[in-house]
């Protein structure tokens, strides 16, 4: 049987302490714009309220079962599980463990869509074109959101590249983390999101 690892070995109490402080802080302290309009405020309360709750509890990915920390605007046939599966090497996702293996005999995907620009040891990270590789940067930015409080991307990735750090080992490249950056930024930003997932947060 497979091990797991919960993202609660890793964050201890005080963090996330000081995680729901600073969201309680943020509600308090956040005003919508005065110049917005009645129509828009009212929708996104709505959307606010929609959003505080969690609607996916645990994410199971290769041999990591991870609590989750934040709404996650999956399809709605999937957001209603309170447990989803994940494909590590593609990222489909699935509402039941059955439906992954068989997905998992035929997938003959072993690391992300894109060119491997950096190697260092077991760590290796690809570039990923976010309009060659739609159907997975969408994936990647749902399951990040449920780590991530304030990230609004999550189907218009062709603007952007995706850059997906990895761990390999003989069966793969297994995903830890990931950093984007917009292909033509107006402003001249190099990086738009940031995410290290749970279990391979702190390593060194």
């Amino acid at each position: 049987s497979k091990s797991k690892d919960s993202p609660m070995q890793v964050a201890d109490s005080s963090q996330k302490m000081t995680r729901t402080q600073k969201r309680k802080f943020d509600e308090i302290n956040t005003t919508m714009p005065s110049e917005v309009d009645p129509t828009t405020a009212a929708l996104e309360h709505e959307r606010e309220q929609a959003t505080k709750v969690k609607n996916i509890n645990v994410v199971e990915m290769g041999i990591y079962e991870m609590d989750t920390w934040y709404y996650s605007p999956y399809p709605e046939e999937f957001s209603r599980c309170s447990k989803l599966f994940l494909c590590e090497f593609c990222l489909k996702y699935f509402r039941k463990s059955k439906t992954l293996e068989r997905h998992k005999m035929k997938c003959d995907w072993r690391h992300p869509p894109g060119d491997e620009i950096y190697r260092d040891g077991k760590v290796s990270v690809f570039e990923v074109d976010g309009k060659r590789a739609k159907i997975y940067c969408q994936s990647l930015c749902l399951l990040s959101k449920l780590f991530l409080d304030h990230k609004t991307l999550y189907y218009d990735v062709e603007p952007f590249y995706f850059y997906v750090m990895t761990e390999v080992d003989a069966k793969g490249c297994h995903v830890t983390g990931y950093f984007s950056k917009e292909k033509d930024s107006p402003d001249d930003h190099n990086l738009a999101c940031i995410m290290v997932l749970p279990p391979h947060q702190r390593k060194r």
